[in-house]
């Protein structure tokens, strides 16, 4: 083949070159050494977080960065494909430091995209200075902190389009983004003061929840005509809506909850018929419903904790929002009745009308309603049958209505998905159904405060999450339901104020209740001794629980909306309402029983325990020392029983004991003034005739120590040896003079003599008797 053959195929050959995929570019020299430089000169973290590890399994991605290699190759490198530039430096949880926040400049002219996320980040570093064209720069999770350095506004300022800095510690004030080609801005969950900043025209995205800004929202915010997405809200952002909102025409997800915003909404937003989701609660807006909105795309509508007023024209409701998914209206004062079918035939996914002033019959919610609450109204009649239909429910509370009647049949017909079914505080009555079909997936039944009737259904055994059952102030009579203690998540059971009654017992050698974290069977007709063998079971308040909980509330999620669980206690004698239950709560009441005996020094064991309530009952027997060693106790009621004997000095190491009632028992001996003990009133101790000093009255005799008293009130050991020496005396005294008479009168001093060694042996026998014997004596 000529030479003038091969010019001729020289063309086809790097055309067939090109397209083969080794014939990419090579990364240039002068950025593959400058990446190599910057490789060596921090220290890499190699520790990921969970979140690394799951989203990053080739963390750390430096490890690929081998001079060998063509940096095109390296772990989060991106390079042009025809001049082979890197353009896109991907080091999320890359967490170094080290020379990082130098003067050094990286040199990569033609990067676009730089991502630093999760990287641990103290400071902005200044190589960042030397980008002259990112597109995108993402700085979120980290921990950089103080003001944004004045050289930070300056970088790439011709070409960035997306800058994400959320999830810092910075702080100080933003007073304009002078990006002219931004889109979306993040400057979610940092410290910033001072007023809301204004993004340029060209924004469609804008993000700055939980942000620090305060103020009244800028008139000029309606000048982004571009904007689709805002989201504002958990700032200090007060005063009103601007009344020229509606001119963000573009709006699809507007989101102002958690602020200080009042007044009326703006009647413009009626220009927003793009708007997908309308977020406004926890505000203090003060209007009539928004049925004057034409939102066709509407799916969410959030206007929950306002004060927004009035009835709802139901027609208008219908027609201004056909794609309505999800409607949260609960905490305001809207009044009117729904008809029973006016959510049956929509597309509800969540329906929230809780705390208002609904009444009439109960609405129903859709077949695909999974989120139903409609608590805290006036809502009246009986639960319909028809509510079965909704047979994707998760979450059912109808609690604090007016609702009569027996629960329908159907009612455990339900999904397997129920978790949550709240029925507390009506006036339902009849039988509760034995055979409840959801098993395992209810987490909380609370059917408290009506008037159900008959036996505990057996069939909650099957319910093997269930983490709350409160059946308290109703006419259940049963025994103590010892078989739920199989549940392997129940951790708050509350049967108080029903007609329960016989011993509580379980079986010895049997591990049950072991995240019971909350008891209260109090107000029932309990007897017997104090349930030993179950306090030793509770592992959940004790020292050895390898999975003691954190601090949070009990509480399910749902999609857009969650559950949190209440319960009432009775604390310093007054019944209250916790609207959210901690999961470190832990509390036994055993009150208003008929409980007998002592109280069982076990019971030292639950450290974790908050408190004890075990008034009104028939203990005896005195105070164990062990109750010192309850060092998270926060209330001790023992009050209204025959406890007897002294107070304990071990109670004064209670450091957290705020209320203690030991008041009318049959306690003796001064009072402790230890520590915590020195903190209490006079009700705490009253009617104890035996008790004495400080906070009451009644003045201790000298030497009269609580700990030294018995259950009658006299010393053990002091008392014992006083009365011992005294009674020698005054038997000596009585014998000398009787032995003195019988001489004059017999003048037989050897039958004299007999007599009183006769009389002193039987003395000592007497003096060296047991000292249980001796307080029998006592005693008659």
């Amino acid at each position: 083949m000529g030479w003038h053959q091969i010019l001729g195929l020289l063309p086809f050959l790097l055309l067939l070159h090109s397209s083969l995929p080794f014939a990419s570019p090579l990364c240039p020299p002068d950025q593959h050494d400058s990446l190599l430089h910057f490789k060596n000169s921090f220290v890499l973290d190699v520790m990921a977080s969970d979140y690394c590890r799951l989203h990053y399994p080739s963390y750390p991605k430096t490890n690929s960065w081998n001079k060998a290699v063509d940096c095109c190759l390296w772990g989060g490198i991106t390079c042009d494909n025809v001049t082979g530039n890197v353009i896109n430096l991907d080091l999320t949880c890359s967490t170094f430091h080290g020379a990082l926040y130098s003067n050094s400049s990286l040199l990569l002219p033609k990067l676009e995209e730089l991502l630093l996320r999760s990287c641990n980040l103290i400071k902005f570093p200044y190589f960042l200075n030397s980008f002259k064209g990112l597109t995108h720069l993402d700085l979120s999770s980290n921990m950089i902190s103080g003001e944004i350095p004045k050289w930070f506004w300056g970088i790439s300022h011709g070409t960035l389009e997306k800058l994400d800095i959320s999830g810092n510690l910075l702080r100080g004030g933003i007073r304009q983004l002078h990006w002219k080609r931004l889109w979306s801005i993040n400057l979610e969950s940092n410290s910033f003061q001072g007023p809301l900043p204004i993004p340029p025209p060209s924004t469609s995205h804008f993000f700055a929840s939980k942000s620090g800004f305060t103020g009244e929202i800028p008139s000029s915010i309606c000048q982004l005509s571009s904007l689709k997405f805002l989201d504002l809200s958990n700032n200090g952002l007060f005063g009103y809506m601007p009344p020229c909102f509606g001119n963000i025409s573009n709006l699809k997800d507007l989101d102002l909850s958690s602020n200080k915003l009042q007044g009326l909404l703006p009647r413009s937003l009626v220009k927003c018929v793009k708007i997908f989701s309308l977020d406004l609660s926890h505000n203090e807006f003060s209007d009539i419903f928004p049925h004057w909105l034409q939102a066709p795309k509407l799916f969410s509508l959030d206007l929950r904790s306002n004060k927004f007023r009035d009835r709802i024209n139901l027609t208008t409701f219908g027609l201004s929002f056909p794609s309505l998914a999800y409607l949260f209206l609960s905490n305001n004062n809207f009044l009117g009745w729904w008809l029973t079918e006016d959510f049956s035939n929509t597309s509800l996914i969540v329906i929230d009308l809780a705390s208002n002033k609904f009444g009439g019959p109960i609405p129903l919610p859709s077949p695909v309603t999974s989120y139903y609450s409609i608590a805290r109204n006036n809502f009246v009649g009986k639960i319909p049958s028809l509510i079965c239909n909704a047979i994707k429910l998760e979450m059912i509370d109808l609690s604090n209505n007016s609702l009569t009647s027996s629960l329908p049949p159907c009612i455990t017909n339900f999904s397997t998905h129920l978790s949550i079914l709240s029925l507390r505080m009506n006036y339902l009555e009849g039988i509760i159904p034995q055979s409840l079909s959801w098993r395992s997936g209810l987490m909380t039944l609370d059917l408290s405060q009506n008037q159900f009737e008959g036996k505990l259904p057996r069939s909650l055994e099957k319910c093997e999450f269930l983490e709350i059952l409160d059946l308290s102030n109703n006419r259940i009579k049963d025994t103590f339901p010892g078989w739920l203690g199989t549940l392997p998540q129940l951790k708050v059971l509350d049967l108080r104020s029903n007609n329960l009654k016989g011993f509580v017992d379980i079986p010895m050698g049997v591990d049950l209740f072991p995240k019971l974290h909350i008891l209260d069977l109090s107000n029932n007709n309990f007897g017997g001794p104090l349930p030993a063998k179950l306090i030793m079971n509770l592992k959940a308040m004790m020292d050895d629980n390898d999975e003691q909980e954190t601090l949070y509330y009990m509480a399910q999620s749902f999609e857009k909306s969650s559950y949190e669980n209440s319960l009432s206690i009775t604390l310093k004698g007054i019944e209250i309402r916790l609207v959210k239950i901690l999961t470190i709560l832990t509390i036994i009441d055993l009150s208003y029983n008929s409980f007998k005996g002592n109280i069982p020094r076990d019971i030292g064991h639950l450290h974790f325990l908050g408190g004890l309530n075990l008034s009104y009952n028939h203990l005896t027997g005195s105070i164990p020392q062990t109750l010192g060693n309850l060092t998270n106790l926060e209330w001790l009621d023992l009050s209204s029983n025959k406890l007897c004997g002294g107070i304990p000095r071990e109670l004064g190491d209670l450091s957290f004991l705020g209320h203690l009632n030991l008041s009318n028992n049959q306690l003796a001996g001064r009072i402790p003034q230890d520590k915590q003990l020195s903190t209490f009133l006079k009700d705490s101790f009253s009617e104890n005739p035996g008790l004495c000093g400080i906070p009451l009255s009644k003045e201790c005799s000298p030497g009269s120590f609580s700990s030294t008293y018995d259950c009658n009130g006299h010393g053990h050991k002091n008392w014992f040896k006083q009365k011992t020496v005294w009674i020698g005396y005054s038997s000596g005294i009585v014998i000398g003079i009787s032995m003195a008479y019988i001489a004059v009168e017999t003048r037989r001093p050897k039958w004299l003599a007999q007599g009183v060694r006769m009389l002193e042996r039987r003395a000592v026998e007497w003096m060296e008797k047991p000292k249980q014997k001796t307080i029998r004596f006592h005693r008659q």
